[in-house]
Parts: C-alpha cells; structure tokens; sequence
C-alpha cells in the first residue's frame, strides 16, 4: 500500500510546478501579444507622418472601424475618414504623432486589446490616443481609435465656454 503522505510529497509540488509555468507561459505569450501590438501601433503612426496611405489605413480591420477626431464632428468609419485625409497623404504631409507613454490591455481569450496612449504632436501638442484592436488571423487590426486633446483642470472653464461659443457660432450660421 502506497503511503498518502508520500503521494502528497510527490504531487502537490509537481502541481504547483505545472501551474507555475503555465501561468508563466502565458504571461510570457501575453507579453509576445503586447510587444507586437506596440510594433503594430509604432508602425501606423510612423506610415502617417511618412505619408503613406495605403500602409496607413491597412492597419485598421476593415471600411467600418471608427476613427474619431478631436472636433466634436470628427467621427468617422474609415470608408468616409479616407477620403477626408486623403489630401493630406497625397501632400506628403499627413501627420506626426509620436507615442511618449503607451499602455496595453488584453482580453482573456488574447483576441482584443485595448489601449491608451500620449502622443506629442508638433501641430496639436500633448495629445492622447486610446482604441480598441482585433486580431484577425495572426495580425492585430485597429478597429477604434480616439484621438483628444488633454485639457487641464485648471481651464477647463475657459475652454468650455470657448467650445459653447463655436458651437454656438456655428449653428447660428447654419440657420436660414
């Protein structure tokens, strides 16, 4: 007859050995997902300020993501945000986001991802980003991004009111 004791000796450190390196293994699959989500993310802002359309907007899952803007209008699928930032592209002079602070989230099952970052931007200044990713086959595709501008607690009356003001202005105008 086996000794229990001896049984629990034996198993419960192998146990603790498989859970460990499972949990290992997927943190380090995780962190895989991440670094390759940061390259992803690295290589569609750098495709904006090179001006270069087609790898720019291949990143994106498909003509229904969403990119919003900084104006209250700016809120697009990407088959109408192509047509807008088209001229842009074709000038060669889209635009410069350089990620200074970025954080990644993933979902359980490792098929979505989220996240947040600062930007410096040499037209709009601190900005920060933040959306939503899909993998699709072995490639993460943005499928939401929001793109704002950090107002700071101590304006933020101003700019409301300055935001009041025009869009005040602006549905006066729109009237016959």
């Amino acid at each position: 007859m086996v000794n229990k004791t001896l049984i629990y000796i034996l198993i419960i450190p192998a146990l603790f050995v498989l859970t460990v390196g499972c949990s290992s293994g997927n943190e380090q699959s995780r962190q895989v997902q991440k670094k390759a989500i940061n390259t992803i993310l690295d290589d569609w802002h750098l495709a904006a300020s090179e001006a270069n359309f087609e790898r720019y907007f291949m990143h994106f899952t498909s003509d229904s993501a969403i990119f919003m803007g900084t104006d209250a209008t700016e809120r697009w699928t990407i088959a109408e945000f192509k047509p807008w930032a088209k001229p842009y592209f074709d000038d060669g002079q889209a635009w410069d986001f350089t990620p200074v602070d970025r954080h990644i989230y993933l979902s359980d099952n490792g098929q979505t991802a989220w996240f947040d970052e600062s930007l410096d931007t040499p037209n709009l200044g601190p900005a920060r980003g933040s959306g939503v990713l899909v993998k699709q086959e072995e490639t993460w595709r943005i499928a939401h991004y929001n793109l704002s501008i950090p107002i700071p607690n101590a304006i933020v009356d101003t700019v409301v009111k300055q935001v009041e003001n025009a869009l005040e202005d602006t549905s006066t105008k729109e009237s016959p």
